[in-house]
């Protein structure tokens, strides 16, 4: 037996950093004191989504990630309350920008970090102005307490990001999110669709996944708006709904999960087994074909 307690939270954010900052703090202290031993933050916490319109100034929000102010707090936290905490910013690397979550150990060792692979581009999530799609390829990490993978937001939409984690030994998927709205179409709520899929992302791969998603009601500069869906929420390993917080109050949701046993229902689901990987080319090309194969 192998128990590992995660936790997912969700909170409104002002326009103030320091203020964010301090707000995750309680969240993760209140987290930890309920037992959680990981516990997820949502995405670009330390601000509002400012992805809804394209503004240069938005452009210097982006530090290097040994200046991030959110990083070197939730490594004194995580050293204080022996948790591990993925922690997304907004990082800048050079002359590039990017969407990263840097996974701090228990004991407050960084162990590496994660850039957002799949960056969309829409009303109201206008992504690609912002970051350039990661560079580092899908990764999982050896924390104190489990073997765990991290995508960040839009990649909770591709199984193929999920599926690569669980391939490397993810024993827990996590994603933190920022979705809500669409300026475009107020009528569209995407939210169980949302749910759904990363709760087929636990089910195919037999790992329970956890995202924390932020609430509230937030306004662009070009007269836009989003409100945030919350409903963050954890999927044990078969998909099913462990825990749900609602769509407007700031929520801290907690559960455990025996790993050992989960590994072995597992293996003996076969899911794994049976791959067929010669057969997955169209997966390598953007319109399906097998060209890949017949080059070889």
């Amino acid at each position: 037996m192998r128990n590992v307690t995660v936790a997912a939270t969700q909170m409104a954010c002002s326009d103030q950093p320091g203020e964010n900052i301090a707000q995750v703090e309680r969240l993760i202290r209140e987290a930890a004191r309920q037992g959680a031993q990981i516990i997820l933050i949502q995405e670009l916490f330390e601000t509002p989504y400012f992805c809804q319109d394209q503004i240069y100034e938005f452009l210097k929000l982006a530090v290097p990630l040994e200046e991030n102010p959110a990083v070197k707090r939730c490594v004194e936290l995580a050293r204080e309350l022996n948790v591990v905490l993925p922690v997304s910013v907004y990082e800048r690397a050079g002359q590039s920008l990017f969407n990263t979550v840097v996974i701090v150990d228990a004991g407050g060792e960084v162990l590496g970090h994660y850039r957002k692979s799949h960056i969309p581009d829409g009303p109201g999530y206008s992504e690609k102005f912002y970051f350039s799609p990661g560079d580092t390829g899908f990764k999982v990490w050896d924390t104190k307490f489990a073997r765990i993978g991290v995508g960040i937001c839009w990649d909770q939409w591709f199984p193929e990001c999920a599926r690569a984690m669980a391939l490397m030994g993810a024993e827990l998927l996590f994603y933190p999110t920022a979705i809500g709205s669409e300026p475009q179409d107020d009528g569209l709520d995407s939210a169980g669709h949302w749910q759904r899929t990363m709760q087929g992302h636990a089910a195919a791969n037999l790992t329970p996944l956890v995202a924390s998603n932020r609430i509230g009601r937030e306004a662009g500069r070009k007269g836009t708006h989003i409100t945030f869906y919350g409903s963050s929420f954890i999927a044990d390993q078969t998909g099913a709904k462990v825990l749900e917080a609602n769509r407007a109050e700031e929520a801290i949701l907690t559960a455990t999960f025996d790993l050992d046993a989960i590994r072995q229902q597992r293996n003996s689901w076969g899911v794994f087994r049976d791959r067929r990987p010669e057969l997955y080319t169209p997966l390598l090309t953007l319109d399906g074909s097998t060209r890949h194969q017949a080059a070889r």
